[in-house]
């Protein structure tokens, strides 16, 4: 399968991983990279030199394309370019914060750069810093979000018709069906975030898995709408309930022990970000089998639709 997002990352299904904080390292997107799509190391954990080490195993667990990500708002350390220049990294996706802050000097040096966009106007001026392409998010989809959400239904092709860069469609994507949808609204690509939290290479705890299992379609809140800060989506439980109904001060505070969360199962010791498509995931699978069972999906769901239209 070729599209623009296939030739300019050089990988062999138009599908990528999101970028979650702690998750997001070797184990889990050296198995996507190698399983076609293009893995994504994180940053936004803030542990550098871990990272470092992290690409390293990359480079040692697969011979694909892989990324890292910029998460903004995170960035603790002010030479964090330089330090992905240095590792030799050649595809990066930024977010949490403004485009114009670092494409030019990442497009200077040679790097591929798309950023990740929650609205139209963010689109419009990510292309207008120079970006190489888009990640177009949902509301639906788990983490931090724009206040304002749009459902990916409704962004996606309003983007797709305003700008000329690849689109990577993000939230709600977990199967061939879904990524059929959004290539019919525009896009070229698509992201899986949830399902790739819930696989059996993601390394969180299995008290996470076993919930996004078992919860519907409304079992996510959506997080702090009023600010101050970013809003969120993450997986109900009675701390995320009672912060949607009395708000917070300090979201990020409200984190609490993550690390305890996300690797010991403990659920009420802070938030637990997942998108609304925990609703539709069933099982937990190895990357490749979700990967290559999407490409199956996607190609079925195409043909039907051409059924349709052949009729």
């Amino acid at each position: 399968m070729k599209t623009r997002i296939t030739e300019m990352l050089g990988i062999e299904k138009p599908i990528v991983q999101a970028a979650m904080g702690w998750i997001a390292r070797a184990p889990l997107a050296s198995a996507f990279s190698n399983a076609g799509g293009m893995g994504i190391i994180e940053t936004s954990s803030g542990e550098l030199e871990i990272i470092r080490g992290e690409i390293l195993k990359m480079r040692e667990l697969t011979d694909k394309p892989f990324g890292v990500n910029v998460a903004q708002a995170f960035v603790r350390d002010p030479d964090i370019v330089r330090f992905i220049i240095d590792q030799g990294i050649r595809f990066v996706t930024t977010s949490a914060g403004d485009p114009q802050r670092y494409t030019a000097t990442l497009k200077e040096a040679g790097l591929t750069v798309f950023h990740v966009v929650p609205s139209l106007s963010g689109a419009l001026r990510a292309v207008e810093a120079g970006v190489d392409g888009l990640i177009v998010e949902g509301g639906e989809g788990g983490g931090f979000k724009n206040p304002k959400d749009v459902a990916s239904m409704v962004l996606v092709p309003q983007v797709c018709e305003a700008v000329d860069v690849p689109v990577v469609a993000a939230g709600g994507i977990m199967d061939g069906k879904t990524m059929a949808a959004a290539f019919a609204l525009g896009a070229e690509g698509v992201l899986m975030g949830t399902r790739i939290l819930s696989s059996a290479e993601s390394p969180v705890h299995q008290n996470w898995k076993d919930a996004i299992i078992g919860a519907d379609s409304s079992d996510t809140v959506f997080l702090n709408r009023r600010g101050p800060g970013p809003a969120l989506r993450a997986l109900r439980t009675e701390r995320t309930e009672r912060l949607q109904a009395e708000g917070t001060e300090n979201i990020f505070g409200e984190f609490a022990d993550t690390k305890t969360v996300y690797f010991e199962g403990d659920l009420e010791a802070g938030i637990a970000l997942t998108g609304q498509v925990a609703g539709r995931i069933k099982s937990v699978r190895p990357v490749a089998e979700i990967l290559a069972e999407t490409m199956d999906e996607f190609e079925v769901a195409v043909q039907r639709l051409s059924g349709f239209a052949g009729g």
